[in-house]
């Protein structure tokens, strides 16, 4: 089974979005992510403290690699797979 995951930050040094309302509970703990509502929105998120490289090397553990990597204005997002 294949899955895809995607991760963004607004700057180099963190917070770190890892996740919506549908991720693995499992895989957010590992993180040690905090689900939350940011006012205005309609959905939850998944976010982590860290920094983007502490979080895809943790990432990395699990089995996830990087497939491709951009930037939207001043956020940059990370999709990453896992087989």
């Amino acid at each position: 089974i294949a899955h895809l995951l995607c991760c963004f930050s607004l700057q180099e040094a963190g917070p770190t979005m890892v996740g919506d309302e549908h991720s693995d509970p499992s895989l957010m703990s590992f993180l040690g992510a905090t689900k939350r509502n940011m006012l205005g929105n309609h959905f939850w998120e998944y976010y982590v403290n860290d920094a983007p490289r502490i979080v895809l090397n943790k990432l990395e553990s699990c089995g996830y690699r990087v497939v491709s990597m951009t930037g939207v204005g001043q956020t940059l997002v990370w999709c990453l797979h896992k087989e």
